[in-house]
C-alpha cells in the first residue's frame, strides 16, 4: 500500500474508507469489513452524523486485541457552526467522545464557511457568520491549539482553493498539512496539486468515483458517469482492473490519497486492491485529456452573497 508522509514522518495509507452518507449497522459492518480487509485509514466528519457508530465499531475491533488504536489513521472534520472563538476545541472533543478516542490523527476545517453555532444547514442569511465575524485565521489558531494539546496529531483544511491556502499560510503559525478536495479525472485541479506539493501540503480526494449515491437535489440532470467513459474502460480492461480501481489508482500515481465510500464488502475489498493496479505513463496521458473541470459537489448550497460567500472555490 502506498502511503503519504507528513513532515514529522507519520504516514497515512493512500487509500482510505470514506463514510459520507453511511450510517447505522450497515456502516458498522463496513468499518469492520474494511479493517479486516487491510484498511488503516478511516475518514469521517461531525456533519456526517456517524461518528458514534464508527466509534462503536473501532472499540469492538480494538477490544479484540489484534489491531490497535495506533494502527489506524482516523480523520474527522470541524463543522461550519463551530468556527467562532472558543468553539473548535469543544467540537473536537465532542467528536473524540463519539469516536471513543483520545486523539485524532487528522482534523480538518470542513469548509471555508462559517455558520452560527447550532446551525446544521443554513436556511436564511442570518444563519451565516461572515468571515469578518469568524475569520478563518482565528478558526485556524484554534486548530493549531488542538495540535499543540495533542488532541489532533495533524491539522488541515478541506475545500480550500489556492487563494485561500495562500492567505491562511501567510498568517498561520502552523501550515495546513492536508487539503481534502474533490478530485477525479474530470476535475484534475493541476494548479492546486502543484501548489500543494510546493508547500508540502498533502492532498486527499473525496468523491473519487463521482459520488453517484448522493441525494438527487445535489445532482445535475446531465451529470457524467465516470464508470461509462470509454478511455477509462479501455485502460481498466488493459490492466485487468475495474474502472473504479483505475480511478483510485490514478490518485495514488499522482501522489494523492483517495477515500472512496462503500458499504458493500466486495466493493470495499475491490477498492482496496486498487493499490495493486499499476498505470503506465501512456494511461496517465490518456486520463489527463479527460479533464473538463467538472464538479459533482459544486458548493452552490453554501453560496450566500450577502454574507460574502459568492464564490467558494474562487473560480
Amino acid at each position: 500500500m502506498k502511503t503519504l508522509k507528513f513532515s514529522n514522518g507519520d504516514t497515512m495509507h493512500a487509500i482510505g474508507l470514506g463514510t459520507w452518507k453511511s450510517t447505522g449497522n450497515e456502516l458498522k459492518k463496513a468499518i469492520k469489513d474494511a479493517i479486516y480487509a487491510g484498511y488503516r485509514h478511516i475518514d469521517t466528519a461531525a456533519n456526517y452524523g456517524n461518528e458514534a457508530i464508527i466509534g462503536e465499531a473501532l472499540a469492538e475491533i480494538f477490544a479484540e486485541g489484534k489491531i490497535f488504536r495506533e494502527d489506524v489513521f482516523i480523520t474527522s472534520k470541524l463543522w461550519n457552526d463551530a468556527h467562532a472563538e472558543g468553539q473548535v476545541i469543544p467540537a473536537l472533543q465532542d467528536s473524540l467522545k463519539k469516536l471513543q478516542l483520545n486523539y485524532l490523527d487528522l482534523y480538518l476545517i470542513h469548509w471555508p464557511v462559517a455558520f452560527r453555532n447550532g446551525v446544521e444547514f443554513p436556511k436564511k442569511p442570518s444563519d451565516y457568520l461572515t468571515l469578518e465575524e469568524a475569520p478563518l485565521i482565528e478558526t485556524w489558531k484554534q486548530m493549531e491549539d488542538a495540535k499543540k494539546n495533542g488532541l489532533a496529531k495533524h491539522i488541515g483544511v478541506s475545500n480550500f482553493s489556492v487563494k485561500k491556502l495562500k492567505d491562511l499560510i501567510s498568517k498561520a503559525t502552523i501550515k495546513p498539512e492536508m487539503n481534502q478536495v474533490e478530485l477525479h479525472p474530470l476535475l484534475q485541479q493541476n494548479d492546486l496539486l502543484e501548489y500543494c506539493k510546493s508547500e508540502n501540503i498533502l492532498l486527499t480526494a473525496y468523491s473519487p468515483l463521482g459520488s453517484g449515491d448522493r441525494i438527487s437535489a445535489m445532482k445535475a440532470e446531465d451529470e457524467p458517469n465516470m464508470f461509462d467513459i470509454d478511455v477509462l474502460k479501455e485502460i481498466a480492461k488493459d490492466r485487468s482492473a475495474t474502472v473504479p480501481q483505475v480511478l483510485i489508482a490514478w490518485h495514488n500515481h499522482r501522489g494523492c490519497a483517495a477515500i472512496p465510500k462503500s458499504t458493500t464488502k466486495d466493493h470495499i475489498i475491490s477498492n482496496f486492491k486498487s493499490a495493486d493496479v499499476e498505470l503506465r505513463d501512456s494511461d496517465m496521458e490518456k486520463i489527463a485529456k479527460l479533464d473538463r473541470h467538472y464538479r459533482y459537489i459544486n458548493g452552490k448550497f453554501f453560496e450566500e452573497e450577502s454574507k460574502g460567500y459568492a464564490n467558494l472555490y474562487d473560480e
